[in-house]
């Protein structure tokens, strides 16, 4: 059996579905390899210092009109984001594709992430700041999720089909390194800073604000190597220029045809959309469990934090390895389990003392055992649900594909959080004062079990033909 790409360009059957490279590049090097993976180190620095710890707790807080009024702008802002990401994310992924950009683009929305990222330096603790500075969040939400479409393209560029695992699972626990890398550094010269230096002044909440100039030049600068390292992708013979309008038409044309020849694809794609929403969630609401369950401090919280990110650190370098070498849904199936049995222990044992083995445990050991246990699970299932991917899109047509990765999880995100809260609203007048927020775990579980189910009759991408697509 043969199969065709978008190109035309026809391969053996052993090579359908395994990650072949895209045509017209060279075997990559480490220091190809190396500086792909900076990108996502630097890229923390928007994710977890302005997104989630640091800046987007500082524009929730009193100065801006109130905690409750000022999360609602920042989620509304937020969700027009998602909305966008959604609508956008695919058509811009086939365009860089075809117009052999895909570097380009990647450089163009980095270079918007870190200058939005910069604006939020003029975000005065002032309410009528606020909208100025959930835009700009917004907006670097869009662009970054952009940027992440080339960037998780690219992965076929950087790889073979021999290490396409190992290296997905090299960028992801980059980018939770850099991740805490970035907010100690944040942590010890402008939030606790230990020394007297001007960014650590507290009025008008400069030092706050200078996280935000700092967090866009780590992020530029550990971008850079992979604009210089990579080479970009050949310009498609086949590939015209398109009219957004005909951009979506193509779109279309394109969904059906995969589905016609590889509809394992889809399938794929439909059940990633789920579990990852259910990964999400275990960071999202980790910190708001151990904070409101096991009665955390907020010192506890981040130590946690930034033992988690080290351990879904360490999870995804093994699960790399292990992708290349059991393959990609073993290891998500795996990891899917190791998730359900972690939360399900914590849910079960609650911040309750108990004596296991003759030895006494205490509730908040229970969070930091299995919790670490639930972070060790969620790195390899993220590096391998884009190795995945990334082994079954069709010669010169990840970019494409990845923005259909962006977009069904956009699609669903709604999911997690809905199950939380909805599981802690139908246990809160079945359980104790206090017991109910614990339940919100199986919210994310069933959202975890959905995923796997769905995962479980989808081919293996060795098993997965490569989709014919039409041409532009």
């Amino acid at each position: 059996m043969e199969s065709a790409g978008a190109s035309g360009a026809v391969g053996p059957a052993s090579e359908v579905g395994s990650g072949t490279r895209e045509p017209g590049t060279r075997l990559p090097g480490k220091g190809q390899v190396l500086a792909w993976a900076a990108w996502d180190w630097g890229s923390a620095a928007f994710n977890a210092v302005m997104t989630t710890f640091v800046f987007t707790v500082y524009l929730t807080s009193k100065p801006f009109g109130g905690e409750d009024q000022a999360s609602a702008a920042l989620g509304a802002a937020l969700a027009v984001a998602g909305l966008a990401i959604a609508l956008l994310a695919p058509v811009t992924g086939q365009r860089s594709d075809a117009g052999g950009r895909r570097k380009l683009w990647l450089g163009v929305n980095t270079a918007a992430v870190a200058i939005l990222t910069a604006l939020c330096f003029f975000v005065f603790p002032r309410p009528e700041f606020l909208l100025l500075g959930v835009t700009l969040i917004a907006l670097g939400n869009v662009f970054f999720e952009f940027a992440g479409v080339n960037y998780n393209a690219m992965l076929t560029q950087i790889s073979t089909p021999r290490n396409i695992g190992k290296v997905s699972g090299l960028g992801w626990g980059a980018g939770y390194l850099g991740g805490i890398v970035a907010l100690l550094v944040v942590l010890q010269l402008f939030v606790q800073p230990r020394f007297e230096w001007f960014g650590a002044s507290t009025a008008d909440s400069l030092n706050i604000r200078l996280v935000a100039v700092f967090s866009a030049l780590w992020f530029f600068v550990f971008a850079l190597p992979v604009l210089f390292a990579v080479p970009e992708l050949p310009r498609p013979a086949y590939a015209r220029r398109l009219g957004i309008v005909a951009s979506y038409a193509l779109l279309v044309r394109r969904i059906k045809a995969i589905y016609a020849t590889s509809p394992h694809t889809i399938y794929f794609l439909l059940a990633s959309a789920v579990f990852r929403d259910g990964l999400a969630a275990v960071f999202t609401f980790g910190g708001v469990i151990a904070a409101g369950t096991f009665g955390f401090e907020l010192s506890q919280v981040i130590f946690f934090a930034i033992f988690g990110n080290v351990v879904a650190a360490v999870g995804a370098f093994i699960g790399g390895f292990l992708d290349d070498r059991v393959g990609p849904k073993a290891v998500i199936t795996g990891s899917l389990v190791g998730l359900l049995v972690a939360g399900t222990v914590i849910l079960v044992l609650g911040n309750g003392d108990y004596v296991f083995f003759g030895q006494a445990w205490a509730g908040s050991t229970t969070f930091w055992v299995f919790g670490l246990f639930l972070c060790l699970f969620v790195g390899p299932a993220q590096s391998s649900s884009r190795a995945y991917l990334a082994r079954l899109a069709p010669h010169g047509e990840s970019g494409e594909l990845f923005g259909l990765y962006a977009t069904t999880g956009r699609a669903v995100s709604f999911l997690a959080p809905a199950l939380f809260t909805l599981s802690i609203a139908v246990a809160t007048p079945l359980v104790a004062p206090g017991e109910a927020q614990r339940w919100g775990i199986m919210g994310i579980m069933l959202v975890l079990l959905a995923g796997l189910l769905v995962l479980l009759p989808v081919k293996s991408p060795d098993k997965a033909p490569i989709a014919v697509v039409p041409a532009a």
